[in-house]
């Protein structure tokens, strides 16, 4: 199969400098605050996104060590699947946040709930569609019995 190559159209900034101690998830990053710095060529693309409260933010984990198969999540002390947990540590390493959008001024957007490190290279921004997005789970796998842990839990260096 041919190579696929991406380039990254902006810059996100936060007030996490590094990812050891950075919220593991939006949700628990207690309405921590950032931008993110669109590349100018790319800045008449956010016309209409201004109308979404929350967006998608798809990125390069560029902090991230190499991929392991088996890896020992945050909430667990179980070597688990690559693929059934979302650390940084991935044969591709491309992160998803859905964070709020503040406000947009030219090719900043203000945001907040970020739990990326400041500096990660931007790969895409989609609108975060309720009626898209959301779909019932009846089962979160392992997380199960840890999803409680994830208010108090935060990046413990394991995949730098």
């Amino acid at each position: 199969m041919k190579e696929i190559k991406y380039k990254p159209i902006g810059i996100i900034h936060s007030p996490n400098k590094e990812p050891k101690g950075s919220p593991i998830q939006p949700v628990s990053a207690g309405n921590i605050n950032g931008t993110v710095e669109l590349f100018s060529e790319y800045a008449e693309g956010l016309k209409d996104l201004e109308g979404f409260s929350h967006i998608f933010l798809i990125y390069h984990f560029h902090l991230s060590k190499e991929a392991a198969l088996l890896v020992k999540p945050f909430m667990d002390n179980e070597v688990r699947g690559v693929f059934a947990m979302r650390g940084p540590g991935r044969p591709n390493p491309i992160g998803i946040s859905v964070v709020q959008l503040v406000r947009i001024e030219d090719n900043i957007l203000h945001i907040r709930d970020v739990d990326v490190v400041d500096k990660t290279p931007l790969l895409d921004i989609k609108p975060y569609i309720p009626e898209f997005d959301i779909r019932k789970a009846d089962k979160i796998g392992w997380l199960e019995r840890n999803i409680q842990k994830l208010s108090k839990t935060k990046d413990d260096g394991r995949f730098i």
